[in-house]
């Protein structure tokens, strides 16, 4: 049998499914753009900001999902494919240096290189499957990228309302293709099987970008501590922000993560669980960068009065991470434990108190909450047999 051009680029069946090396330095760029959506948070604590962030991480996700998937079917170790990724890292990064200004004077660097990364790459891959029938599923990202291109540039022309509302449509077209598998006239949608469905590669991608998210978190907390010197109550708030990080990762990894590659092999439909994870990491990671915002606050202005668009940031992002945890843990379980819609509760509750008190105080108190459910999860845990998973519709 003749092999194609094409063939040689995808990955064989019997091909190790863990990450590479190659996935891990494309994520490196994240860490930076991560860190930019949290400076374009903490520089417009209001509604509008809240909004401009969300369109601007949306579109950065979409981003590394539509790169993420790419080793899942193709042969990282081709030197086509390293150039591809690579190439998309540096497009990342210009995104990022302009993200603080993309709904200023940078929207056209932004909106530009966003349309040039997801049309490069959707036409490098056409050309290299020429005559193979996964082929026409690159015809039909790359139709719906061009579309998308269309409000995505427009936008960037304009200002004020007009790019908002632009924008805005440029996301959801590229959220609402996706979702409903790229239905394009004349090649209809792309079946389930070619959505990614490597459940090792998949969940590990995920725990990937989160540890990734974490680190911003980190840096963010860090960087903020040596910009204002090490005085009792910095340091004490700094102490909290790495605590809140563990306890972060500590929620995530507990059981649906350590378990989302089982799940995802035990799904009748394994590429829909993975979409379904793809969106509840997409708020997870909001929540960490909204955190990132808290502990820069706190730990710049541990003292005085707390003011409510801080309380927002210093409680809403635990509770965003608690919503897309909850939403992780009913995918790989099919249930949800009480103690994450009682943290929820929880920190809903805080919220007015904690405007009568410091913010080093408001956070100690969402890392009380976030130390509760760790030690409900503990608790549940100690004595019992691990639970296996159960994803919607599969085996019980």
């Amino acid at each position: 049998m003749t092999t194609s051009r094409a063939d040689e680029l995808l990955r064989k069946p019997g091909d190790p499914q863990r990450a590479t090396f190659l996935e891990l330095f494309f994520d490196l760029a994240f860490v930076y753009v991560l860190t930019q959506l949290s400076r374009v948070l903490s520089q417009d604590l209001t509604w509008h900001g809240a909004f401009y962030t969300l369109v601007l991480l949306l579109a950065v996700w979409w981003v590394w999902c539509s790169t993420a998937t790419v080793p899942d079917r193709f042969d990282p170790q081709r030197p086509a494919i390293q150039l591809l990724v690579i190439a998309t890292l540096v497009g990342s990064l210009v995104m990022a240096v302009a993200l603080p200004a993309a709904f200023g004077s940078q929207g056209l660097v932004f909106a530009g290189t966003y349309v040039a990364i997801q049309i490069g790459r959707s036409l490098v891959l056409l050309i290299a499957l020429r005559g193979h029938e996964l082929q026409r599923g690159a015809g039909r990202v790359l139709i719906w990228f061009c579309v998308s291109a269309v409000p995505w540039i427009a936008g960037a022309l304009v200002h004020g309302a007009a790019r908002e509302a632009l924008w805005t449509l440029a996301v959801a077209v590229d959220y609402s293709a996706g979702k409903l598998r790229y239905p394009t006239p004349g090649l209809g949608r792309s079946p389930m099987s070619e959505l990614p469905s490597v459940a090792e590669h998949l969940a590990e991608r995920h725990r990937q970008f989160f540890i990734i998210a974490l680190g911003e978190l980190i840096l963010v907390s860090a960087s903020t501590l040596g910009g204002n010197g090490f005085a009792p109550d910095r340091t004490a708030a700094f102490v909290v922000s790495i605590a809140t990080t563990v306890l972060l990762w500590r929620i995530y990894i507990y059981r649906a993560g350590e378990l989302s590659a089982a799940a995802i092999s035990a799904s009748p439909d394994p590429a829909r669980l993975g979409l379904s994870a793809f969106y509840a990491h997409l708020v997870m990671v909001a929540g960490v960068v909204v955190t990132a915002v808290g502990a820069e606050l706190v730990i710049a202005h541990p003292s005085g009065q707390t003011q409510p668009a801080w309380i927002a940031v210093i409680l809403g992002g635990p509770a965003l991470f608690l919503a897309g945890r909850a939403r992780f843990e009913y995918a790989v379980f099919t249930r949800v434990s009480r103690d994450r819609p009682i943290g929820l509760l929880a920190l809903a509750a805080l919220a007015p108190v904690m405007l009568l008190v410091p913010p080093l105080m408001a956070a100690l108190a969402a890392t009380a909450v976030l130390a509760g459910i760790a030690i409900s999860d503990a608790t549940r845990a100690r004595g019992h047999p691990p639970e296996p998973p159960s994803p919607p519709g599969g085996p019980l």
